[in-house]
C-alpha cells in the first residue's frame, strides 16, 4: 500500500523535578543543600531512511510520545528518558497543518531532526545558594515537553521523472531500463502509484520514477493530478514519454502540449527543468506516418529520442542523454542537522497585552520558566518574582498601569500582580 500523506502528533517528555535535600553527616554541622537535578525528558527524533518507501506506519500510529525524565531524589540525579526515534522515508516534508509553514525537509539519507525536544530537568536546591540564601528550601520543576501537530507529505526523491498521458508506455520503459516491475497492460491507468527503478549506466547509477498518467486538469487536482504532481517536484530531469501512435487516434503533438501545459500551470519552476522527449512505440507506427510525426516533434526545443519500450530500439541513446543531463545538474547533498537546545538567559524578549481581564505576558521562554516553578512553594514564587523583575516584566506591567491584585497571565498560569518594590 502506497501512502504519501499523514497527520501525526509528536510529544516529547517533561523534565524531572529537582530535589530539595540537605547534607546530613556526623561531625559535619554545616553540610548545606545538596539536592540533585531532575533528568531530561525524551526527545522525538526523526530519521530519514532510504529503506522506508511510504508513510504507511505513520498512518497507523498517528501519535508518538516520549517518556518523562526521572525526578531527583536526595543527592541522586534523576534518570534521563530515552529518545524516541521515528524513521521516515527520504523525501518526507514536514509542515504545520494549519499554516502550511515548512518545518523540515528530510531529503538526505541519515538526516536527523528533533521535531519535539524533551524538557530539561529542574535544578535541585543546591543551585540556589547565595551569600544571603544559604539554605534554600525549594527546587525547580522539570521543563514541560513539546507537543506539535504536523503534516507529513512524501515527495519521492528521484533523479529523473517519466511523465506523460496514461498508456504512453512509461511503465514499459522503466521495466526495460531498470529492475522495476510495474503493472503493464493495454488499457490506461494501470499505474496508480509512482514506481521507482535504479538504472545502471557508465559505472554510475541513478533513480528513475514512473509517474502515474496525467490528464487534462491535473494541475487543478483532476484525477490523480495533485497527488502525483508533487512527486515530480523532486526530479532534476524530466523525460516526457509520448505515444506516437495513440489507439484513440488523437494527435501526438497535441497530447504533448496538453501535459506540458499542465506542468506549467502547476509550477513554472518545474516546467523550466531540463526535458527530454521520448517518442515511444516505434514498433507499431506505420512507416508512412512516422516521418511526418517525427518532423513535427523535431521543431520543439527539447531533444527528441525515438524509442520502442517493447523492442528496446533507441534506448541506449536515451539512457546516455539522461546520464549527461544529470551530470550537468549534480549538486552537493544537504548536511544532516539537529536543532540546538534553547539557552535561557535574562535578556528574553517578551510582549505584554492588556485585555479585559488584566494582562497577558507573551514569551515562550518566560512561560517555560513559570512552568518550571513550584508555585506551591512561597520561597520559589518569590524567587520567580525577583527574576521577572530583573527581566523587566514587572517594570513593564507597572508602566502599563497594572495595580495590586490585577490578573497577569503567563502561559497557563494566572497570577495576581504584586509590586514588591
Amino acid at each position: 500500500m502506497f501512502l504519501d500523506e499523514a497527520v501525526v502528533e509528536f510529544a516529547s517528555g517533561r523534565g524531572g523535578s529537582g530535589a530539595v535535600s540537605f547534607h546530613r553527616e556526623k561531625h559535619v554541622p554545616r553540610g548545606g543543600p545538596n539536592g540533585a537535578d531532575g533528568g531530561r525528558g525524551g526527545d522525538i527524533v526523526l530519521i530519514a531512511d532510504r529503506n522506508r518507501r511510504t508513510l504507511y506506519d505513520l498512518k497507523l500510529q498517528q501519535r508518538f510520545e516520549a517518556k518523562d525524565g526521572g525526578h531527583g531524589i536526595g543527592n541522586k540525579r534523576g534518570k534521563d528518558a530515552k529518545n524516541v526515534e521515528v524513521k521516515v522515508p527520504v523525501g518526507t516534508v514536514i509542515t504545520d497543518p494549519e499554516t502550511g509553514e515548512l518545518i523540515v525537509d528530510m531529503n538526505t539519507h541519515g538526516k536527523k531532526f528533533i521535531i519535539a525536544k524533551g524538557g530539561k530537568g529542574g535544578f535541585g536546591n543546591q543551585h540556589y545558594t547565595s551569600s544571603v540564601r544559604q539554605a534554600p528550601n525549594f527546587a525547580q520543576k522539570g521543563a514541560p515537553g513539546e507537543r506539535i501537530q504536523t503534516k507529513l507529505e512524501l515527495k519521492l526523491l528521484a533523479d529523473i521523472g517519466l511523465i506523460g498521458l496514461p498508456n504512453a508506455g512509461k511503465s514499459t520503459l522503466i521495466s526495460r531500463i531498470s529492475m522495476a516491475r510495474p503493472k503493464i497492460a493495454d488499457y490506461p491507468f494501470t499505474t496508480i502509484i509512482p514506481n521507482l527503478g535504479v538504472v545502471r549506466y557508465q559505472n554510475d547509477t541513478f533513480v528513475v520514477a514512473d509517474m502515474p498518467g496525467l490528464i487534462r486538469g491535473a494541475s487543478e487536482g483532476v484525477g490523480l493530478g495533485h497527488q502525483f504532481l508533487r512527486h515530480v517536484e523532486r526530479c532534476r530531469v524530466l523525460v516526457h514519454v509520448v505515444d506516437c501512435y495513440p489507439t484513440d487516434e488523437s494527435d501526438p503533438i497535441e497530447n504533448y502540449h496538453l501535459i506540458e501545459n499542465e506542468l506549467k500551470l502547476y509550477s513554472e519552476e518545474i516546467w523550466q527543468r531540463p526535458r527530454l522527449i521520448a517518442l515511444n512505440k516505434l514498433d507499431i507506427v506505420p512507416s508512412d506516418k512516422y516521418n511526418a510525426i517525427r518532423e513535427r516533434f523535431e521543431q520543439l526545443e527539447h531533444p527528441l529520442f525515438p524509442i520502442s519500450g517493447v523492442t528496446g530500439q533507441g534506448l541506449n541513446d536515451l539512457l546516455h542523454a539522461m546520464w549527461e543531463e544529470l551530470e550537468k545538474t549534480k549538486d552537493e547533498p544537504d548536511i544532516p542537522v539537529l536543532l540546538p537546545a534553547l539557552e535561557m538567559n535574562e535578556n528574553v524578549p517578551f510582549e505584554i497585552e492588556e485585555t479585559e481581564d488584566g494582562f497577558v505576558v507573551k514569551s515562550r521562554r518566560i512561560a517555560r520558566m513559570v512552568a518550571m516553578t513550584d508555585l506551591a512553594n512561597d520561597e520559589a514564587v518569590r524567587y520567580l518574582h525577583r527574576r521577572l523583575n530583573r527581566m523587566g516584566v514587572i517594570d513593564k506591567l507597572r508602566e502599563m498601569g497594572a495595580e495590586e491584585g490585577d490578573e497577569v497571565q503567563i502561559g497557563d498560569e494566572v497570577f495576581g500582580f504584586t509590586d514588591e518594590s
